[in-house]
């Protein structure tokens, strides 16, 4: 009888368990984690959905599903492992990266800012609701002023009560009905708390006093209401109204009629007076030329931009100096005592914040009280002009920034063979012709990316300037633009500077430096692969 064997196969034994190749095993702690992450996601998915929702932004929602659904697929799949890995930094570079930079090219384009920040419809009710004024009939309500978020940046509200008791929450965009369930009234009707709202205190009412004088709520047929005093409002009737058959505001005091201008945004009237309620358009271009055919601003760009250049140029050249040169003397075969205790006090300034730093600084230029005035015998007014407010700055950011390179100079030079200097100066070389043919050209192969990012952080440096100059001195015909400004700072006062927030042309400012730094790092680059290939 012929004997049948079946390879590996036992009585009574199980059968061998079978791996796929690439089949990945999860275990118990790594599946709770992969079900606390996808929940997280779809937690923030519902999150970030309704506000979407109930501004019926149809497309965001859409994208906030899509990208759910991507990364449910991504991490439910035993595929795809590479884009388990990358996807996290890939949403967090498109969030943080690539759509900000959309959306600061797309404001370039408009007038967005001060009286030009909704559309049309909203710019008619503001114009309607801050021309009411107050009639014998006028309906009387219990004020409460507060803000919806803090009490000193929040969008202003008016919570009223009705002589009936009804209960309203008042802003730009109108009344909304609230439960009484969800506030807390005094006897007299008035609201001292509210869910969702920061009731101001006097003190804040105070501060934002200008504000709440000319904050009305619209109501609709050319009616709106304004506060009277701190606890009572009244429901007046306006004095300008929109008549769609002109497309104009006719105010009937004055008689004077103003006309939309769709191209601009505002409502103009035939001398040529704009409304200060205006609307959000597409101007072009514009905001660019702004700076040829502006005069004041053309000059101002210019300057700001050779003074940036030569700022971040010379913090460049000055760090990279004095950083390579203490660098040197630290790397020297001479002997020196305490050469690590040296090196310690040498990058103490790049350990200490430099927030605090430069805030001490600038205490110390004082011209009354500063310490190195006082210490030099000195009276100059050293933030006070212009020359020595650029010298000092590059002085201060010299300080801070000469220990980072230091330390890279250091590494730089530990990296280099000394037979290399050796051989130069047994080929008859002096001590400096080694150094300008040897040892420098192979610090620039090393240096030269540190040295383009130097640069570009330092075209940028918002803190340097602000905190020790905010920009200026300032002359007294251009209050916008200072002597020390650069151009983020300048971009800086032009969005939410107390002239009135310019946030389009603040976008085009903002373009046209990422375009410079983006062109200039370029260029430093590529001269750093070419000596790159001039030493292979």
């Amino acid at each position: 009888m012929a004997r049948n064997t079946v390879t590996g196969a036992r009585s009574g034994a199980p059968a061998p368990t079978s791996h796929v190749r690439g089949e990945p095993t999860t275990s118990l702690l790594g599946l709770v984690v992969k079900i606390g992450a996808l929940g997280l996601a779809a937690a923030l998915a519902v999150w970030a959905a309704f506000p979407l929702i109930e501004a019926a932004n149809w497309v965001g929602v859409g994208i906030v599903a899509a990208v759910t659904a991507l990364i449910f697929y991504v991490y439910l799949s035993p595929r795809h492992v590479p884009l388990k890995y990358l996807l996290p930094g890939t949403l967090l570079l498109i969030a943080f990266q690539i759509l900000p930079v959309l959306y600061t090219v797309s404001t370039s384009v408009t007038n967005f800012g001060d009286g030009h920040r909704g559309d049309k419809e909203q710019a008619i009710a503001a114009i309607e609701a801050y021309s009411v004024v107050r009639t014998p009939d006028s309906p009387q309500y219990t004020l409460t002023v507060a803000a919806d978020g803090a009490p000193d940046t929040g969008d202003l509200v008016f919570l009223l009560t009705a002589a009936d008791g009804t209960v309203y929450a008042g802003d730009a965009d109108g009344l909304t009905p609230l439960d009484p369930d969800d506030l807390t009234r005094e006897a007299s009707g008035k609201i001292v708390d509210a869910e969702g709202y920061t009731v101001l205190t006097t003190a804040q009412i105070n501060e934002r006093s200008d504000e709440i004088a000319d904050f009305a709520v619209p109501t609709g047929d050319g009616t709106g209401i304004r506060s009277s005093g701190l606890s009572m409002a009244y429901e007046g009737q306006a004095t300008r109204t929109y008549q769609e058959d002109c497309d104009c505001i006719v105010d009937s005091v004055t008689g004077v009629t103003y006309t939309a201008d769709n191209v601009n945004g505002s409502f103009v009237s035939d001398d040529g007076q704009r409304l200060l309620q205006g609307w959000r358009v597409n101007v072009g271009f514009d905001n660019f030329l702004r700076f040829v055919t502006d005069p004041a601003t053309g000059a101002s760009f210019l300057s700001i931009l050779a003074w940036n250049i030569g700022f971040a140029a010379g913090t460049t050249l000055l760090v990279f100096v004095v950083g390579l040169g203490l660098a040197l003397l630290m790397h020297t075969r001479t002997p020196l005592r305490g050469r690590t205790l040296y090196r310690i006090l040498l990058v103490l300034p790049y350990a200490m914040p430099s927030f605090a730093m430069l805030l001490l600084w600038r205490d110390m230029f004082n011209t009354d009280f500063g310490l190195i005035n006082r210490v030099l015998g000195l009276d100059v007014n050293w933030l006070g002009n212009a020359w020595t407010a650029r010298g000092s700055i590059l002085l201060v950011n010299t300080w801070l920034g000469f220990p980072y390179m230091f330390l890279v100079a250091t590494g730089a030079l530990q990296s280099i063979p000394r037979e290399l200097e050796q051989a130069a100066r047994i080929d008859g070389a002096g001590a400096w012709q080694a150094f300008r043919h040897v040892t420098l050209p192979l610090l620039m192969i090393a240096m030269t990316p540190i040295l383009v990012s130097t640069f570009a952080f330092n075209f940028n440096n918002f803190n340097a300037i602000w905190l020790t100059t905010a920009g200026g001195p300032f002359s007294p015909d251009n209050p916008l633009a200072g002597a020390t400004d650069l151009l983020i700072t300048y971009t800086f006062r032009l969005a939410f500077g107390g002239q009135g927030a310019q946030y389009g042309f603040a976008s085009a400012v903002s373009v046209l430096i990422f375009l410079i730094v983006a062109l200039l790092s370029l260029i430093s680059l590529r001269q750093s692969r070419s000596l790159e290939e001039v030493n292979r």
